[in-house]
């Protein structure tokens, strides 16, 4: 069972959400919040898998409570799925840096919430195919890299590029598995290590990463490799 949050100021829009998520039978709303300072408690007393956190909320927006749940110990598991009415690329950007696991917007289809809610629980990174579109022309357009991060793409072996490359442009394990000619199990064992080595904790900051380090650049592509 998949335990939500739903953190919004609206009370109908939290009460919208908790019962389209309410109509799965693998997902429970545990709990409702409606700033970022309710959020952050109510997520320390019930450490919920997922919140669906809302931006701009009055006392504490959805940034600063991401921020304070992935530096906390007592909630760094928790996934965070930024939902927003408020397409913006500083909303994006900064919500994946701090330590959101996904970013959608608020027309988003019951069927596309839900998804995205088992997507994230699941340790995988989720973004509206808007914000990936922008996310790829913000970082393609920056000419100055982040050298630590540079620094630590030195580390990657060739074929972790690989896999990091598949992951940045969305694909899921068993994706990158057909496409690598490997197992799913090593394909998982390439992830894990890569967010060991980075020193990251989901798939979404993996994306960040292979932008903000220049692996992806302008005219990156990636193709199905041979078996080894």
């Amino acid at each position: 069972m998949i335990r939500v949050l739903v953190v919004d100021d609206q009370e109908l829009v939290r009460d919208g959400f908790a019962v389209l998520l309410g109509l799965s039978d693998d997902i429970e709303v545990i709990g409702q919040a409606a700033n970022g300072i309710e959020a952050v408690s109510l997520a320390i007393t019930e450490r919920p898998d997922v919140i669906l956190m809302d931006i701009r909320m009055p006392e504490m927006d959805g940034l600063e409570a991401t921020r304070r749940l992935a530096a906390d110990p007592r909630t760094a598991l928790c996934r965070v799925l930024i939902l927003t009415t408020f397409d913006l690329d500083e909303y994006v950007f900064e919500a994946l840096r701090i330590g959101a696991s996904g970013f959608l917007l608020k027309d988003t289809k019951r069927d596309q919430l839900v998804e995205a809610v088992r997507i994230v629980a699941n340790g995988d990174a989720l973004l509206a195919p808007t914000v990936t579109k922008r996310l790829i022309t913000e970082f393609t357009q920056q000419p100055a890299l982040d050298s630590r991060q540079v620094r630590l793409l030195a580390t990657v072996t060739e074929r972790e590029r690989e896999v990091l490359l598949a992951v940045a442009a969305g694909e899921s394990n068993a994706d990158i598995a057909v496409s690598l000619f490997m197992g799913t199990g090593t394909v998982k064992t390439h992830v894990s290590h890569l967010l060991t080595k980075i020193g990251v904790r989901d798939r979404a900051q993996l994306v960040m990463f292979a932008y903000e380090s220049g692996l992806i650049h302008p005219g990156t592509t990636r193709s199905p490799q041979s078996p080894t």
